[in-house]
């Protein structure tokens, strides 16, 4: 498999138990090595297993690294909110054609989403269309 550090040909694979955990520890701490992420794994593994696990999500295009001395450094490619925006993407052409609009219908109509949130993704739209139209960025 070769690199890919380009996550939108790459969101739609799924990823194992062991590389969301791997993910969501290198999300919430930033650069660290294999050690520091095997320490935050809820379950005893080998470093070279997590070394392995990190290999295959730099494959992905998840993680890059850099090298300290000897040692590597991985952080995420991508921050997480970014990812799932690409991933929900993905689903939202797959499963309503690109319709934006359907999906959150759907979603409050299964009461995913309350009127709070609601109101909040309201001031938010209001507040990205304001920023785009003053030639700012959101």
């Amino acid at each position: 498999m070769s690199k890919n550090n380009d996550i939108d040909n790459d969101v739609s694979k799924d990823l194992g138990d062991l590389e969301r955990a791997v993910m969501q520890i290198v999300w919430n701490g930033g650069p660290m090595t294999a050690e520091e992420v095997r320490t935050h794994l809820t379950r005893p593994l080998k470093e070279s297993t997590i070394r392995t696990v990190l290999r295959r999500l730099e494959d992905k295009g998840f993680v890059t690294h850099t090298v300290d001395n000897r040692t590597y450094i991985y952080r995420a490619a991508e921050a997480r909110g970014r990812v799932a925006a690409k991933a929900v993407k993905r689903i939202v052409d797959w499963f309503c054609n690109g319709s934006v609009e359907e999906v959150l219908v759907g979603m409050v109509d299964s009461k995913m989403l309350d009127q709070k949130q609601l109101q909040m993704l309201a001031k938010k739209i209001e507040k990205a269309r304001e920023g785009n139209k003053s030639g700012g960025k959101s």
